[in-house]
């Protein structure tokens, strides 16, 4: 009788709504886990307002969890999906800098051919591709030139994953079960453009969220989500 009741409970909600937990500031993220390491904000964007997208200083928030996460644990092994230019390749960097960050970004063409999905933030030139950290010469950043699509994980065991590529959520699904495939229990994933409470405000978080509750039903992910208010980024650690 109570499975039952159980059951009929969570069936009033969507996965999501079951899952994932916000935490007020990023001190109730650090108590969560345990985390005693306050991390350096290397990034110069993080305080711009540029778009309705930015309000609530959500690039803070962001920037928060990211460098956060990073920075209290020993990760051997970084990846990030969507290198962009390399803003938060560079954040990550600075506050793991005895971790190797591999940052991965699809080729201009496969955009351009349509091989890269729809929700894609940004096309640049190849040479554009992680500038922010390229011009500090950083030595522990290695850039990939793929498409998640047909690119098969080769970095060895992952310890934290940082997805934002493409958006679609067939995308999204893929590029976390080939990630998942290459952690272990105690490894952190990252979703970027990931908010709930804004899936009918932004096409693409909605397009996130879907891909991200297609985990959750296809069994890849069965653990909480956490996700700091106002920020973009749900934060899983992997049982």
């Amino acid at each position: 009788m109570i499975n039952k009741i159980i059951s009929l409970f969570l069936g009033r909600f969507s996965v999501l709504e079951t899952n994932v937990i916000e935490a007020n500031n990023i001190g109730e993220v650090k108590k969560h886990f345990n985390w005693k390491s306050s991390p350096v904000y290397e990034r110069a964007d993080i305080h711009e307002y540029n778009y309705i997208e930015d309000i609530n200083q959500r690039r803070v928030r962001d920037a928060e969890v990211v460098a956060t996460v990073v920075c209290n644990l020993k990760a051997k092994t970084i990846l990030e999906v969507g290198t962009s230019t390399g803003m938060m390749t560079l954040l990550m960097a600075k506050n793991a800098p005895k971790s190797h960050v591999y940052t991965i970004n699809i080729p201009p063409e496969d955009i351009i051919n349509g091989k890269g999905g729809v929700n894609t933030t940004i096309l640049l030139e190849k040479t554009e591709i992680g500038r922010e950290y390229k011009r500090l010469g950083l030595k522990n950043i290695t850039q990939i030139y793929e498409n998640t699509a047909t690119w098969q994980p080769n970095i060895g065991e992952i310890d934290v994953a940082f997805i934002d590529g493409c958006h679609d959520a067939d995308f999204v699904y893929s590029d976390t079960v080939k990630i998942l495939e290459n952690m272990t229990s105690g490894s952190y994933i990252m979703w970027h453009d990931f908010n709930p409470r804004l899936r009918k405000n932004f096409h693409w978080i909605n397009d996130v969220c879907n891909g991200v509750e297609k985990l959750y039903k296809k069994g890849h992910l069965t653990g909480r989500i956490i996700l700091l208010k106002n920020s973009w980024v749900g934060l899983y650690k992997v049982p």
